[in-house]
This record gives structure tokens, C-alpha cells and sequence, in this order.
């Protein structure tokens, strides 16, 4: 069934046309990559979807009775309500009438309580319960608190955030929680707009999942090309003004495009030999009356001809490339129980051990925080190595790409900014330089000041490339740069002859560039001998096997554990098995006494289609002292929640245990 679809749409301002003729269609459980470089128009016709941007030409057929939602790029929630609050507003009718059916059910056992069952009025009590009862059980009411949990757990909101006030929320947060609550609303077409931001990969990699099981179709704008390979099937890209529809993900998107444009290319080509063979013949045989009705003839085959309109490639990318002066040895950089951070009393991470071979790849994963940025300073010397020691292998030239492109001096232009690193080469070699980093003409006087954050990363990749290091540390390179530039940086890095060792959250980027994954967490590194599919994948399995098999770690693998005794260690063991025992019980009696309602609730309707009034009776009794017992296992979890927090607070050393 189509839900929606676009017929010859257009935008036009003034005397600028935008796009003309786009046409597409959006069909129940579609998932569509909108996708086209900046300013081609993407928010411009979600926009006209959503009906707060004028359509110059054609118009857009809907569904009837179409349920639309929207994420905006930059939305965010302000509300004077806590986080629970505001996800339950969101759920307004479904819950009163779920207030209603509790108090028909209420009424239906006081008419019962007096014997009074045979008056209209309980007939009707009892049909009002009955069709209540339907609609709960069509929108899945009893559900809703369930869902709110898991949703935001996903977005890492955890029962000790739900009484935050979201005022107090970060502007990040609060985009999370605008996600997280329209998902939970039931729309038929639902769109959105960079919903990747603010996201790190734990987050994406929940997200991911559950869009792929979203009853509903998706329509997504993003510059995350993992998100978008793992969830699109289809990809409608604007370009040249006009839109263009491929089955598939983005990688197949992309070989499609290539082959497309060199079939167009094929086509115009022999078009235009067949158009220049027929010119030559009239030319040289039009004058000759032997032959000037053959001329005339093929002046007739050439007039009917359809012109083929020249195939229009992509706007210019930057042309890097990145090459080695000198050969590195084998070994290049190592690292061996390396402890980071800013001072010997604060450690953000320890444990850290790798081995960079030359022309290996090793990117850097972890929790925001964990100190990613700080390993690449500690091994280019900027900051101490708090235990540990890192080994840099012979003939080894390190270049740095650091994350905050704004260390770049303002003050110059960008000729000077790479002629005064580079002083002993020529001008016309520096301004050729940056042409095929696209700073051409009077740009290059441009100060560097002036420049927009993908022009400095330009700028930054310039130098670096200039430097021809063997060894390369890459510090969040594709932050700034649009995706053909992702794209040209990603080629250029596949084809360097040397070592890198790079940050990023780019997972598109990491499945490209990475032989070898490092992760990094408060208790160590892990090395994952793959790319980024294949690091997810290991530990998809290791989380299964957790699940399955409760490990202690022994007391001899941690520092902090050699300061207890085996005995105490033994007890505080055990303890926090107790506790998270009585964690782990009162939630699971939670689950049962919610489901045990949902039962209740069914029985009745029953009863109540049986007109048993003392079965309705009894089941109101048990109804109330079920939802009474929930309340107190919620308590019971809360506490005990808190108590395995502060216990774990008091002992870190135990947190490998759990």
C-alpha cells in the first residue's frame, strides 16, 4: 500500500530552481535514505512533506488518514516535567482509558457487592468495561510503562534518571529524549532528520535494531553511512537539481551510481561518434550530385535523432593523497600496561597494550570520556605515561591530526599557513597543492579565521598529507567533511604505504580503514584482529556467553584486589551476589505481577460476558491487592537498586565481577 507519494515536485527561488520533477513513492514498511550533498535540498522537501514549505510544482498523494511523524535536525525537548513525566505524557488518552476501565471494573463490583444486577445501569457498566476493554487490548495499553523502560534504557536512561527534571538535561540529552519519545508514538510514515547526532555507538547500535523491527516505514536523512547501510533499502538522492531512486543500501547506492554514470557516459559517447560519423557523410557528400540524396537522407536520420543530454558528474572532491618519504621498520609503535590520564592520582584508563605493525590500521574505540584523545597525546609525548611505557620502532616519522582543527594559527592565510610549514618549496607548488584540496585563485589569500570547520579540516589534511610521515594519528578525521570528502579521505588512506592508528566514531569509516579494532574501557584494552563488523560480532558473541556463564575474575587479576585478603575478598563476594540476587528477584516478580494484571483484567472481562458477579467481585479484590504487591516490588527493586550501586561505589574493584 502507498502511503505517500511525490508527483513532479518542485522548489524554486526566484530565478533558482532548487529541484524540479522529483517524483518517488513511500510504501507501508519502506526504509528510505535521503541522501545529497549540503544545500541540494533534503530538509527543503521534508519540509514540503510536512506542509510548512510551499510547493512551486506538483503536489503529494497520501494515504488517507496518514500519521506522519517528524524529528527535526536540531529539536529538543523543554518541559517543567521529569523524564518519567514527559514520556508518559506522551501516552495521555491510553492511560485514561485505562483509568476508565479500572473504575468501570470498580463499579461493575459495587453493583455486584449489592446484588444489584439486573438494573440497566449495570448492564450498561458491564458493556462500557467490555469495549474498554477492546480498545486496551488494541492499543496495547497494559504495555506502555514496559516500553517506556526498555526505549530509554536504549538511549542509556536509567531508572535513576527518570525523576531528572529535563530542564536540567543537556541539549544532547534532551535529543535523545525527543527520540526516544517518538518512537514510542504510533505513526504510519515516520521522519527524521539526523538521528544519529549525539549518539555514541552503543546507542547506535540499539537504535539500529530497532528501526529494522519499526512496524511503521522510515524516511531518514543522515551522514552516518553505517546507520544508513544497516537500515535502508531503498536510497533517493538529489542531485543536479533532480532526484534519483536506487534499490538497495548506501554501498549498493554507491556502486549502482558508479555504474550508472559510466552506462550514461557508454551511451552519450557512442551517440556522439554515430552524430559525427553522420555530419562527416552530409559534409562531404551534400555538394556531390551523386550522392547529395544519401546527404539529405542522413540529414533527416540526423535531425530525428534524441539528443543525450552529457552525463553531469559530481561537483569537484578534494584530490588527497598521502605517501611515505622513508620506510618504517616492522615495529612501529607499542604499548605495554600503559596507564593514561592528566595526573598519577587520576587515571582515566590503564591496562593498555598494543603492537602497530607497519602498514597495519588500528582504530581506537571506547565510551566517551574514556581517554581516547589522551592515548594518541600520551604517545606523541604531550602527556606523560602515568605507568606503563610506549615504544616508538625505528625510522618511524609520526603525523598528527588532531581533533580540533580550530589549533590552526588564524591569523594567516591558508598560502601561508602550509608555504611557513613547507618554506623550502616553491609557491606554484604550494598553490597546486592546495587546488587539489579545493583552495584555488584568491581563495588561498583567504585568512584561515574566515574559514568554515570542513574547509579547516581540509586545510589540516593538507598539511598533514604535505608532511609525508609514515606513520599516521588520526584524531576523529571525517568530523568536519562531507561525505564525498569522507569518501576521497577513505581511498586516499587505503592506498597509503605506511602505519595508522586513528580515533573515530565514524563506523562506516573504521569498516574501511581498520585491520585491527582497539577497545578501550575503564579496566583495560581488548584487541579485536578485524574490522569494525567483525569487532561487533565478537562481541555480540561474548555477551551471549556472559549470559550464559557467570565468571569471577580471579583476585590475582586486578591491583585492587590484592589489598584484601582472600576471605574478605570471599565475603564481599558474596555480598554483592546477595544483593544482586535481590535485585535480579524483585524485578523479575514485577514482570509476573504485571502480567499477572493483564490476566486479571482478561478474567474479567469474562466474567463480566458470563454476568458472574461473585468471580468479578473476587477479581477486583485480587486486582487491587495485585497492583498493591507491584507497587511494593517496584520499591523493593528501587531500594535494593540503590543499595548494589553504593555497595559497588564503596568496592570498585568488584565491578569485573558483575
Amino acid at each position: 500500500m502507498i502511503l505517500l507519494q511525490a508527483n513532479n515536485i518542485s522548489r524554486r527561488f526566484a530565478d533558482y530552481t532548487l529541484y524540479e520533477n522529483v517524483n518517488f513513492s513511500i510504501q507501508e514498511r519502506d526504509r528510505i535514505a535521503l541522501v545529497g550533498r549540503n544545500g541540494t535540498g533534503k530538509s527543503t522537501l521534508i519540509k514540503q512533506i510536512m506542509g510548512s514549505e510551499p510547493i512551486n510544482n506538483g503536489n503529494f498523494t497520501r494515504a488517507k488518514k496518514l500519521k506522519i511523524g517528524y524529528l527535526e535536525q536540531h529539536v529538543a525537548i523543554h518541559s517543567n516535567l521529569t523524564i518519567w513525566q514527559e514520556m508518559l505524557s506522551i501516552f495521555k488518552e491510553p492511560l485514561l482509558l485505562r483509568d476508565r476501565a479500572q473504575k468501570a471494573a470498580e463499579t461493575i463490583a459495587q453493583f455486584a457487592q449489592v446484588g444489584d444486577t439486573s438494573s440497566s445501569e449495570y448492564h450498561e457498566a458491564v458493556q462500557l468495561y467490555d469495549q474498554l476493554q477492546i480498545d486496551l487490548e488494541n492499543q496495547n495499553v497494559y504495555q506502555i510503562e514496559s516500553d517506556i523502560r526498555m526505549v530509554l534504557h536504549g538511549f542509556r536512561f536509567y531508572e535513576e534518571d527518570y525523576d531528572t527534571p529535563v530542564q536540567s538535561l543537556s541539549g544532547g540529552q534532551k535529543t535523545r529524549l525527543a527520540l526516544a519519545q517518538i518512537l514510542l508514538k504510533d505513526y504510519d510514515l515516520l521522519i527524521l532528520d539526523e538521528p544519529t547526532n549525539h549518539l555514541d555507538m552503543e546507542t547506535l547500535n540499539w537504535l539500529e535494531k530497532y528501526l529494522l523491527s519499526y512496524k511503521g516505514a522510515l524516511l531518514i536523512v543522515s551522514h552516518d553511512r553505517y546507520f544508513l547501510d544497516k537500515i535502508a533499502n531503498q536510497v533517493i538522492e538529489i542531485r543536479n537539481h533532480q532526484a534519483h531512486l536506487y534499490k538497495g543500501n548506501y554501498s549498493n547506492y554507491i556502486i549502482e551510481k558508479q555504474a550508472r554514470l559510466e552506462q550514461d557516459l557508454k551511451e552519450y559517447s557512442k551517440q556522439q561518434s554515430e552524430i559525427a560519423k553522420l555530419e562527416d557523410f552530409i559534409q562531404k557528400n551534400i555538394v556531390r550530385a551523386s550522392t547529395t540524396k544519401r546527404a539529405q537522407s542522413r540529414r533527416k536520420q540526423l535531425e530525428k535523432i534524441e539528443r543525450i543530454t552529457p552525463p553531469k558528474q559530481d561537483a569537484q572532491a578534494p584530490r588527497i593523497q598521502f605517501k611515505a618519504e622513508k620506510k618504517s621498520g616492522d615495529r612501529v609503535i607499542e604499548a605495554k600496561n600503559l596507564a593514561i590520564g592528566y595526573q598519577k592520582d587520576f587515571v582515566i584508563a590503564d591496562n593498555i597494550n598494543f603492537d602497530l605493525r607497519r602498514q597495519q590500521a588500528i582504530a581506537v574505540v571506547g565510551p566517551n570520556g574514556i581517554g581516547k584523545t589522551t592515548l594518541l597525546k600520551t604517545i606523541l609525548g604531550e602527556l606523560p605515561t602515568l605507568s606503563g611505557n610506549v615504544v616508538i620502532g625505528s625510522n618511524v616519522s609520526i603525523g598528527y591530526y588532531a581533533q580540533n582543527v580550530n589549533t590552526l594559527d588564524e591569523s594567516l592565510t591558508i598560502l601561508e599557513t602550509l608555504w611557513q610549514a613547507h618554506d623550502n618549496i616553491d609557491e606554484w607548488k604550494i598553490r597546486s597543492i592546495l587546488g587539489s584540496f579545493l583552495f584555488s585563485g584568491e581563495a588561498v589569500e583567504k585568512k584561515v579565521s574566515l574559514l568554515s570547520g570542513g574547509e579547516k579540516a581540509r586545510l589540516a589534511l593538507a598539511l598533514l598529507a604535505t608532511n609525508h610521515d609514515n606513520t599516521l594519528l588520526l584524531d576523529e578525521p571525517t568530523n568536519h567533511l562531507d561525505i564525498d570528502s569522507k569518501e576521497v579521505l577513505e581511498n586516499s588512506l587505503i592506498e597509503f604505504d605506511g602505519s595508522l592508528f586513528f580515533v573515530s566514531h565514524d563506523r562506516y569509516f573504521i569498516n574501511r580503514i581498520a585491520t585491527q579494532i582497539l577497545e578501550i574501557t575503564p579496566e583495560g584494552s581488548q584487541l579485536y584482529l578485524g574490522d569494525y563488523d567483525y569487532y561487533l560480532a565478537k562481541k555480540e558473541e561474548e555477551e551471549a556467553f556472559n549470559t550464559q556463564t557467570e565468571v569471577e575474575v580471579p583476585i590475582e587479576n586486578t591491583e585492587t584486589d590484592k589489598t584484601f585478603s582472600y576471605k574478605e575478598n570471599k565475603k564481599l563476594k558474596s555480598e554483592l551476589r546477595k544483593i544482586q540476587n535481590l535485585v535480579n528477584k524483585a524485578w523479575k516478580l514485577t514482570e509476573c505481577l504485571e502480567n499477572e494484571i493483564t490476566q486479571i483484567h482478561i478474567a474479567m472481562t469474562t466474567a463480566a460476558n458470563n454476568n458472574d458477579q461473585e468471580q468479578l467481585l473476587a477479581l477486583d479484590l485480587k486486582l487491587k491487592e495485585t497492583q498493591k504487591q507491584t507497587e511494593e516490588a517496584l520499591n523493593q527493586w528501587e531500594y535494593h537498586s540503590l543499595l548494589l550501586e553504593e555497595f559497588l561505589e564503596q568496592h570498585p574493584h568488584l565491578k569485573t565481577s558483575q
